[in-house]
This record gives structure tokens, C-alpha cells and sequence, in this order.
């Protein structure tokens, strides 16, 4: 059985309690759906970016946003791991919106298979390791640990995901996301794309904060801005066998949720930033219209004639821009026609 050693320091206490309100901060507005679209997109392109910088990707964020807007046919193994990352975060915007995913040992695999596509051999893609790896320090060109023995990551990996189902509901997700994330490095159970999958899989465990705008947020950008950072606290160094039951996870902890939060303010301000625009900002009529819906569950033409002086060509300016940022839908034609909320 995993038993992670760690402790509820001040420090992680203070940041679980910072990052519980900004979460209910951001779960509490409403911003229009164009700007969560558009700031979707540019998650992506970060998350994709970071992620691959961290283990060394040399591609520069603009041209990582032209590989993923283009989608050359004919490209490097450096561009290929972009698109493989991009791809793996649009299954899970997809899968996470038509079901809650099994947090399970194929799912790991799968997410694996997504993003070393065409960079790992058939065998090797979506596969356990089935032999040894080292994990070296190219500044000093030496092998810095030794994880486990092949033949002992599928038990590590299970009880890792034992424990990740066991305590959903008792220990704080931002502890079970960061535990994950620091063991399943250790394990190290792929002979390749040990980094990408597993702060992909994180994303997954991070959305059970609830957090409604939670696709907009790149924590991996904070780990690349920090790389030595990073490696010094998600690893550990020596042999496995002698470290296993001595490794706190506490410093990683602290670490972890530093990201977060800043990665969340990130966030906030670019939001509260795109909200007030003339394309974005809603005024009094529009309030008139959403309130109405919320209290009644639709609203018509008629209906808003009475609540407001405005002639029907600007009343169907009203709706149309409450449609174009997907606040409101319509139902129906003519005469019938109603709006609810989308």
C-alpha cells in the first residue's frame, strides 16, 4: 500500500486556503463565452508549449501556435510532439464534457499513446515499460536516479491509483493531484513521455476543484518559467530501493501549490481584462433579458416590448448579442420564438 510522507505545513495550508478562494471567485462570475473561447485556445497553445519546452522541446510559442493552427502534414519530431500534446488536451476537453473519465490504468496509457504518437515505437507507445531506465542530469552528464525495477511498476502504478481512489473524498484534491504527480514521476513506468502524460493526467485530478473555467488554466507554464525549480522538487536522486520510504512530499507540495496560484491570477486578470470590452461588456437591457430568463426560464420578443422602451430592430440587436456570446440561444421561428439560457 502507498502511504505518502508529508505534513500540512503553514505555508501549504495558507496556499490550499488562497487557492479555495480564487477558485470560488472565478466559479462566481460569469464571463462571456467568446472571451472562456478564445482564452481556451490560448491554454492550449501554453499548456502545449510548456509542457514540451520542460523536456526540451527547442520550438518557440509562436511557432507552436502555427503548428497547431496549420497542422503541417510533412513535419520534426519536435512538431509532432506539440500536435500529440495538443491533441491529448483536446480528448480530454471532449471527453471531460460528455463523461466523468475513469481514473485508471488504461486511461494513463491512453493519454500516454495520444502524446507520443509517431515519437515511441508501437510497442513502446501506450505500454509499460518492459525494461530498465535512467534518468540522467544533462548538465553534469551523469545518471542522478535509478527508479524501480521493471518488473515492480505495475504494482507501484495501482497502488498509486489506489490511493488516488481512496481518498477522493477525504483528502484535499490539490493534495491527491500533487501526490500523484510526484510518485507516478517517480515510478517513472514509461521508457518515454513520463513528464507530458503525467501533467496531463494531473489536469484531470485538478478539475475535481470544480472549478468551472479550470480548461483555461496552464499550470505547466509556471513549471517551464521555473524548469531547475521543477526538477529539483518533483524528483528525487540515488537509487529508489534505498529512498522509497524516506522521500517527504512536502517541499513538492509547497511548490505544486505555488504554481497554481499563480497560474489562477494569471488567469483572473486576463479574464477580467477581456470582460470589458465593447464587444464583451453587457449593458442594462441585456441584464433585463438574462434576469428575466433566470426567473421564468425564457423570454420573448412580447415580453421584453413590455420591459423596455427600445424599438424591435435594437431589441433584435439585444438578443443577437447575447446570442453571439452564447449567453442565450433561440428556440423555435416566427412567432414562437423564445430565448433561454444556453
Amino acid at each position: 500500500m502507498f502511504t505518502p510522507q508529508y505534513a500540512i505545513s503553514p505555508k501549504l495550508l495558507e496556499n490550499i486556503k488562497r487557492i479555495s478562494t480564487i477558485s470560488y471567485e472565478l466559479n462566481h462570475k460569469q464571463f462571456p463565452k467568446i472571451v472562456l473561447m478564445a482564452l481556451l485556445k490560448q491554454a492550449h497553445e501554453i499548456s502545449a508549449h510548456a509542457s514540451t519546452s520542460i523536456e526540451g522541446n527547442p520550438l518557440p510559442l509562436t511557432e507552436v501556435k502555427r503548428i497547431i493552427k496549420s497542422r503541417p502534414a510533412h513535419i520534426r519530431n519536435s512538431e509532432q510532439e506539440v500536435l500529440n500534446y495538443n491533441n491529448a488536451l483536446v480528448w480530454l476537453d471532449d471527453i471531460k464534457k460528455k463523461e466523468h473519465p475513469s481514473f485508471n490504468r488504461p486511461f494513463l496509457l491512453q493519454i500516454h499513446k495520444i502524446v507520443t504518437h509517431k515519437l515511441l515505437s508501437p510497442g513502446r507507445s501506450g505500454k509499460i515499460r518492459q525494461e530498465p531506465v535512467f534518468v540522467n542530469d544533462p548538465q553534469i552528464g551523469k545518471t542522478v536516479y535509478w527508479p524501480p525495477d521493471h518488473q515492480d511498476v505495475i504494482t507501484l502504478l495501482n497502488d498509486l491509483l489506489a490511493f488516488v481512489a481512496h481518498n477522493k473524498k477525504i483528502l484535499d484534491p490539490l493534495l491527491i493531484a500533487g501526490i500523484f504527480h510526484k510518485q507516478f514521476v517517480i515510478i517513472h513506468p514509461f521508457m518515454d513521455g513520463n513528464g507530458r502524460t503525467v501533467r496531463l493526467a494531473t489536469k484531470v485530478l485538478l478539475s475535481a476543484m470544480g472549478l468551472n473555467t479550470f480548461n483555461l488554466f496552464s499550470f505547466e507554464n509556471y513549471y517551464n518559467q521555473k524548469i531547475s525549480q521543477y526538477f529539483k522538487y518533483v524528483g528525487v536522486k540515488g537509487n529508489y530501493y534505498d529512498l522509497k520510504d524516506r522521500i517527504d512530499f512536502t517541499p513538492w507540495l509547497e511548490y505544486f501549490t505555488d504554481g497554481i496560484i499563480d497560474e489562477l491570477l494569471r488567469v483572473s486578470q486576463i479574464l477580467e481584462q477581456k470582460k470589458i470590452t465593447p464587444e464583451t461588456v453587457l449593458l442594462s437591457q441585456h441584464h433585463i433579458i438574462l434576469d428575466y430568463i433566470k426567473k421564468h426560464g425564457y423570454i420573448t420578443d412580447k415580453i421584453y416590448s413590455t420591459l423596455t422602451p427600445r424599438a424591435k430592430p435594437t431589441r433584435n440587436q439585444d438578443f443577437a448579442k447575447l446570442i453571439r456570446l452564447q449567453l442565450v440561444e433561440r428556440v423555435g421561428k416566427g412567432k414562437s420564438t423564445l430565448y433561454r439560457i444556453k
